[in-house]
């Protein structure tokens, strides 16, 4: 029987998990479970970096995030679930990895100069917020993760932990492999204003929305900028309610959208009803499991606690080799 390989990847809990969150990452984890050997974990640590000032709901937020997860399909009977600080490992082996990482590997990264643009109503010219890229590779490499689910912006990323790998390895004799990227498909999926999906940009829907809650948001939705009136043609390829229509909608409505907006036949506010509705109804098996992990955080907690105890004997292991090749 050929042994699993594998892969780790986080995600920092910074709130409810909301569309992009899933068809960006947690989509493609949870079809991965009977094919790799899975490390998830909740990265509160990471939501340091620019959360530092407020850190009053982290707690509650990490819970939350495994609750979310359970309830998308996750499963802790086919993969490793925990919270990155309860594994102490990560951060000593953080503290090893910055001695050796050159300051300019941190200041290329793409994603820090975009980040400091995107949220400069907050202060992020901290150390942790330049050097999370050494820590994202301690949480990587400590596992002896052979790869990492990523999409395409968080490339950059996964090629610095390589070039931290092999100049560790070159330093101190071979204790880590390179993780490969794994490139996972992501359905275009956009924020209600256009913009990346995201809590920071207040334009997210959210895994646990009630019915009512979908239908006000998608009612504020960009859909077509050039369609003044409902008798105007609409042109559904610049419309982002069009999109989840693909997504959540059969083929049968979604060409019948299709056809009706570009002859004016639809108006944006019928196309949206439809579309809530259809959303409504495919996350409606997620916000049951979501009520019902919800009120049972003992066994959320117990969940996360079976996990950590898997995740702390391997990184462990790779801590003691670690210390072995320093020579500390």
């Amino acid at each position: 029987m050929t042994e699993k390989k594998r892969i780790v990847s986080g995600m920092r809990p910074t709130g409810p998990l909301h569309l992009g969150n899933y068809h960006g990452a947690l989509e493609n984890w949870i079809s991965m479970q009977n094919d790799y050997d899975c490390f998830f974990f909740i990265a509160d640590w990471h939501a340091l970096t620019s959360d530092y000032e407020d850190t009053g709901r982290t707690r509650e937020f990490t819970r939350q995030m495994m609750v979310d997860w359970l309830s998308a399909g996750l499963s802790p009977e086919q993969s490793t679930l925990f919270v990155q600080s309860h594994i102490k490992e990560h951060a000593e082996l953080f503290l090893l990895l910055s001695m050796i990482t050159p300051t300019p590997w941190l200041e290329r990264n793409p994603t820090y100069k975009d980040q400091i643009d995107q949220l400069n109503n907050k202060d992020l010219s901290t150390f942790g917020f330049l050097g999370y890229p050494v820590l994202q590779a301690a949480d990587i490499i400590i596992y002896k993760a052979e790869g990492v689910p990523v999409g395409i912006d968080q490339v950059p990323h996964i090629e610095l932990t390589r070039e931290i790998v092999r100049r560790f390895n070159y330093l101190y004799g071979p204790v880590f492999p390179e993780p490969q990227t794994i490139l996972t498909k992501m359905a275009k999926i956009l924020g209600t204003d256009r913009r990346k999906m995201s809590k920071s940009y207040h334009n997210a829907i959210y895994l646990s929305d009630t019915p009512d809650a979908i239908m006000k948001t998608v009612s504020q939705m960009i859909t077509d900028p050039q369609r003044a009136r409902k008798s105007d043609p609409g042109n559904p390829d610049v419309c982002n309610v069009f999109e989840f229509h693909r997504i959540y909608s059969d083929s049968s409505l979604v060409a019948a959208i299709n056809d009706d907006c570009r002859s004016a036949k639809i108006g944006c506010v019928e196309c949206k009803k439809m579309m809530a509705k259809n959303l409504s109804d495919a996350l409606a098996p997620i916000r049951e499991k979501n009520a019902y992990y919800t009120a049972r955080p003992d066994l959320v907690d117990d969940m996360l606690a079976s996990g950590e105890k898997k995740a702390a004997q391997v990184a462990g292991a790779t801590l003691a080799e670690v210390r072995a090749a320093i020579k500390i």
